[in-house]
């Protein structure tokens, strides 16, 4: 009963109130309200309170969270390793860009072999994901970097990625084969948040030649850079898996960056211990399999 009873407080933690987390299990309101207390019985210890219009975590809850998130992945491994892995969830953690430009067909057609499985897809920054992996809250991570390798962890890398400076199909350096820093000096630069791994591979660039980066904009997601470059608003700097139907088009225009030292792989990353079940594998390959 445990694992119910912390799998209805994720839910309630996931969407904020008892009534839309009773929504989705599928349960009435009271046996929510009962579940939770019966598990608030067991730790001792309040675990969710009101604020404003919604439900949160107490500082309590926010320390059960994630050994709640990890039982609830574990239990579903065993089930998997047991029934052969056809039923159950699949929780993958992904880098934004990811997540929207690599997976979805993936995910399409893993799902016509698995339409038994439940497929999540957590995003988050690098650092999140790999934390996610190793402890247990997601099966596999999806990163963008140069080869990422840890004694706890399987990386595979997909496939080698170019990364452009995104320019208007009209700027001034649009015609040409490759771009330097020097050239992008004074450039205003629209750039994703801090901690993209991609976005320091261009900064590196700028400092290795002595040239101060003039970053006019920054936007958490990739349609927005798009949108403002498209605007020439200023320069972006993406992975061409993330701008192909753009270059396609003529929409942006993407040229190589001068100086860049250092090779980006997209790369899936699993625990050494992971029990694969036939699912599993299935999963792997087919992330290693390759599409126009």
């Amino acid at each position: 009963m445990e694992l119910t009873y912390l799998r209805t407080f994720c839910a309630v933690v996931d969407h904020g109130s008892y009534t839309r987390a009773a929504d989705v299990l599928g349960y009435a309101q009271p046996s929510v309200t009962a579940q939770i207390a019966k598990l608030e019985e067991m730790y001792g210890a309040t675990l969710l309170e009101r604020s404003g219009r919604g439900m949160i975590p107490t500082f309590a809850g926010r320390n059960l969270l994630p050994y709640a998130r990890q039982m609830l992945v574990l239990s579903e491994e065993a089930k998997k390793v047991i029934t052969g892995g056809d039923q159950g969830t699949l929780n993958i953690g992904a880098i934004e860009t990811l997540a929207a430009y690599f997976l979805p067909h993936r995910l399409h057609q893993y799902r016509m072999r698995y339409p038994g499985m439940q497929l999540r897809v957590q995003p988050g920054s690098e650092e999140d994901i790999i934390a996610a992996v190793l402890e247990k809250s997601v099966q596999f991570g999806l990163i963008f970097d140069v080869p990422f390798h840890t004694g706890d962890l399987i990386t595979l890398p997909l496939r080698e990625e170019a990364l452009y400076v995104v320019t208007h199909p009209e700027h001034l350096l649009a015609a040409g084969t490759e771009v330097t820093a020097e050239q992008l000096e004074g450039e205003p630069l629209v750039l994703t948040e801090h901690t993209c791994t991609y976005r320091k591979q261009l900064l590196q660039v700028f400092r290795e030649s002595g040239v101060a980066a003039h970053i006019g904009m920054e936007f958490g997601n990739l349609e927005g850079i798009k949108q403002a470059v498209k605007h020439n608003w200023g320069t972006g700097f993406l992975p061409r898996y993330a701008v192909e139907e753009e270059l396609r088009t003529g929409a942006l225009t993407g040229i190589p960056l001068a100086g860049q030292k250092e090779h980006f792989y997209i790369q899936l990353i699993y625990r050494k211990e992971q029990q694969l079940s036939p699912a599993f594998t299935d999963f792997i390959a087919l992330m290693q399999e390759q599409y126009n």
